[in-house]
């Protein structure tokens, strides 16, 4: 699937539709590189699983994973960027979710973990910078 996203009312809305399609046990990979919307694709997908639009929801930049608790069932949000090594991945948790689903960013640092994704959502700026391409996958 692609799809353009021109805003950030078009990635919460594509949130929403993101949130309805998964499945417990999905583990999303969010690609692309910094600024390109992954944060804010994973807040608008967890905030339309856990059916509150102001769900406060910090970035796991520095504290690599965060948790939440959703009628959807647990949810996990990750960022890799900051691992040092691949092996410590396994220190989080993330493969462990078979009742909830895990967003991971930056899921290429931990080869075994952006292996085991069943959605790739790859996110790309454009050129001239306005808007989001979108491209999902699943495995």
């Amino acid at each position: 699937m692609q799809r353009f996203l021109a805003d950030d009312a078009a990635t919460s809305a594509f949130g929403q539709e993101l949130a309805a399609m998964l499945r417990p046990g999905d583990i999303v990979s969010l690609k692309g590189e910094l600024g390109s919307g992954k944060s804010a694709l994973a807040r608008a997908t967890i905030r339309a699983l856990a059916g509150d639009p102001e769900l406060e929801i910090p970035s796991p930049t520095f504290a690599l994973v965060q948790p939440y608790e959703t009628p959807s069932g647990p949810v996990l949000h990750s960022d890799l960027y900051r691992l040092g090594d691949a092996a410590e991945a396994d220190e989080l948790g993330l493969l462990d979710t078979e009742d909830g689903m895990v967003f991971v960013e930056w899921a290429e640092r931990a080869r075994h973990v952006d292996d085991a994704a069943t959605v790739i959502i790859t996110l790309a700026i454009p050129p001239g910078g306005e808007g989001r391409d979108l491209t999902l996958q699943r495995r």
